[in-house]
């Protein structure tokens, strides 16, 4: 089970954009690398290849490794380091270590 998932709010850890909390849109588990928004945007250069098609510079975001975010925990309002619980019924559950809130 990762210990981030889409629509989480996280914190990054390391990187230009340290400090900074943001959504999970998309969690690449293959790559090991989330989409986080509002933060690791890169600057595109694009070509206009149609008629109807503007070419110039497009900002974006680009996927973060998931060892540099870390759940960010509302009650606590830090970042949390994750445990996971197995419920009676066999499901998953994530909390806080600090806290003990489920994430």
């Amino acid at each position: 089970m990762n210990k981030i998932k889409k629509n989480d709010i996280v914190y990054v850890l390391t990187g230009k954009d340290k400090g900074k909390t943001g959504k999970v849109f998309r969690v690449m588990a293959k790559d090991g690398k989330a989409l986080v928004e509002g933060v690791n945007y890169v600057k595109k250069h694009t070509r206009r290849t149609r008629q109807d098609q503007q070419g110039g510079i497009v900002q974006k975001e680009s996927p973060i490794h998931l060892s540099n975010l870390a759940p960010f925990c509302k009650t606590c309002n830090k970042p949390a380091r994750v445990g996971i619980n197995l419920l009676t019924d066999g499901t998953k559950s994530r909390f806080c270590k600090r806290c003990k809130e489920v994430i």
